[in-house]
């Protein structure tokens, strides 16, 4: 089977984690923590980093810190993964939806001014599978309307957007290095921002909001969202390849380009020439002169050894979201298409170009099976 991820975990990782274990400091309060949080902030170009034990919870964190609470509306896009809705929702927040656009899969910027209301206090951009949202026209419509914004830059470490790394460019960022990641902690999360009042709030809130002059006395409520000691030596040692990951990650997107030019009607996700995408997942959209869903090639991929994916589901289209009375007659017809149309193919950091050339070859049997 060729997996859809596997990650590149080496003797560096192994050594660190042997020094926490050495050392009995293996919980939150590690020498490494901080460590990490200083290194991955600093590699991305924010004051601060606060680590926590996801990326859904750096999400939530992210928006607490942003001071998003009950009733204030927050945009996002309805191509993403659940995890958005949830940070918006469990804060008492509304998320707000605008649909994707068709070339990079990301949120269509166009739409947010349509979709502005006294409520809205914050805009949520997804950098979605490595791919910079267009974010000047973004950033302007946040600073004439005071509005927050909290990237999403949980797939993007890397990318850039004209030269400014993702999850710098707007007031704070929430990050995952779940083990699909291009570093990984195994789980583990991170939140970003050069705002010092943003940055006390953050590691309140991962921290049940003790407060710092009165232990276990509480003034509001947060959660132990804490990444452990081990978690963070994992990631200290991935961050010294990160620039190595990256350049394996856009040299693997390229083979792939190429390799599927040979194919009318599979649409990839295009780069932009402002933007530096570090292809998190190789993606494509099947189009409707094949007469398959993406479904139908990930079954016949699967059958022959290789691991798929499908997109996101619209959140529009979920039914937990509208057992609370959300988005129920609404509709993102780009998102329904590609949710309906595109997979991931392989694309761990382990895979090789043999293997990819082994995917090309299984999809073109498939695709010929189909027409004939």
């Amino acid at each position: 089977m060729i997996p859809v991820n596997q990650p590149i975990i080496g003797r560096r990782e192994k050594e660190l984690l042997a020094q926490c274990i050495e050392s009995g400091w293996i919980s939150s309060d590690g020498p490494f923590v901080a460590e990490f949080e200083r290194k991955f902030s600093d590699y991305i170009g924010t004051k601060h980093g606060v680590t926590v034990c996801n990326g859904t919870a750096a999400l939530e964190t992210a928006l607490f810190a942003a001071g998003i609470g009950k009733g204030d509306e927050v945009i996002m896009p309805a191509f993403t993964i659940i995890s958005c809705a949830l940070a918006a929702i469990r804060l008492g927040a509304i998320p707000v939806l605008v649909d994707a656009e068709a070339e990079t899969w990301n949120m269509d910027v166009s739409q947010i001014e349509s979709r502005l209301t006294p409520k809205t206090k914050a805009i949520m951009p997804v950098h979605i599978y490595g791919h910079p949202v267009d974010m000047d026209p973004l950033l302007d419509i946040a600073k004439k309307r005071n509005l927050v914004v909290v990237e999403d830059a949980a797939e993007a470490h890397g990318a850039e957007y004209k030269g400014r790394k993702c999850g710098a460019l707007g007031h704070i960022s929430a990050w995952s290095f779940y083990a699909n990641k291009i570093i990984t902690t195994g789980e583990g999360g991170m939140v970003l921002t050069s705002d010092s009042k943003m940055a006390k709030r953050a590691e309140s809130y991962r921290n049940l909001c003790f407060r710092p002059e009165k232990r276990f006395y509480h003034t509001e409520l947060g959660y132990n969202f804490r990444l452990t000691n081990l978690q963070a030596a994992v990631g200290i040692a991935q961050m010294e390849r990160i620039d190595e990951f990256i350049q394996i990650k856009r040299r693997l997107g390229e083979y792939y380009r190429k390799s599927l030019l040979k194919f009318n009607g599979i649409k990839t996700q295009t780069e932009k020439s402002w933007a530096k995408m570090v292809y998190w997942m190789y993606c494509i959209e099947l189009g409707k002169g094949f007469g398959l869903k993406a479904k139908d090639v990930m079954d016949g991929l699967a059958k022959k050894g290789i691991a798929t994916r499908p997109f996101f589901i619209g959140l529009h289209q979920q039914p937990a979201l509208h057992k609370l009375g959300l988005f129920k007659k609404e509709r993102y017809p780009v998102t329904e298409r590609i949710s309906r149309q595109g997979l991931y193919l392989p694309s761990g950091l382990a895979l090789t170009e043999k293997e990819i050339d082994q995917v090309i070859s299984a999809l073109e049997l498939i695709l010929k099976q189909k027409v004939n």
